[in-house]
């Protein structure tokens, strides 16, 4: 049988978040936050009283659960947006606010691929950075999404 990894045996947040240099005082915000906040917490944590972190989603019970965990938890720096990333304006955002964006494990599930990029990237600061993490080919059958929902690293860069 297959051990198939989650949680952080597959991505660990605080690595990513370290070599995306997330550090105090930072803005940070992850598109498409899902419903365990995997990178809110551990960013909210290092961006520490003086910085912030939005938590963006469409889905407001995603939202909810997040804001019931922020209130648990007292990060106070952890403010949910409800937002489509895949529309023209949809991230309740504003323009030029953000210094990191978190777009991971979202891409490929995406129909709007380029606007997606476009958006996240609308809400960045002149000198900041979009971190993006997708699905590669696994060559597992039954991990990851079907091999036509891909995206190559390639294609990402050229839509951003």
């Amino acid at each position: 049988m297959i051990s198939v990894p989650t949680g952080r045996e597959l991505i660990d947040p605080f690595k990513v978040l370290e070599e995306a240099e997330v550090e105090a005082g930072l803005t940070i915000a992850d598109f498409g936050c899902g419903t365990l906040g995997h990178y809110v917490f551990p960013a909210a944590e290092l961006v520490g009283s003086d910085g912030r972190v939005f938590a963006v989603d469409i889905l407001k019970s995603v939202l909810s659960g997040i804001e019931s965990r922020r209130k648990v938890e007292s990060a106070t720096n952890v403010e949910t947006v409800w937002s489509d990333i895949e529309r023209s304006n949809g991230i309740r955002i504003e323009s030029e606010t953000v210094d990191i964006g978190l777009l991971i494990n979202n891409l490929f599930m995406s129909k709007q691929k380029e606007v997606m990029l476009r958006e996240c990237m609308r809400t960045l600061k002149p000198s900041g950075r979009l971190v993006l993490i997708d699905w590669l080919s696994t060559g597992i059958k039954f991990f990851g999404p079907a091999t036509d929902q891909l995206v190559v690293p390639e294609e990402a860069r050229r839509l951003a």
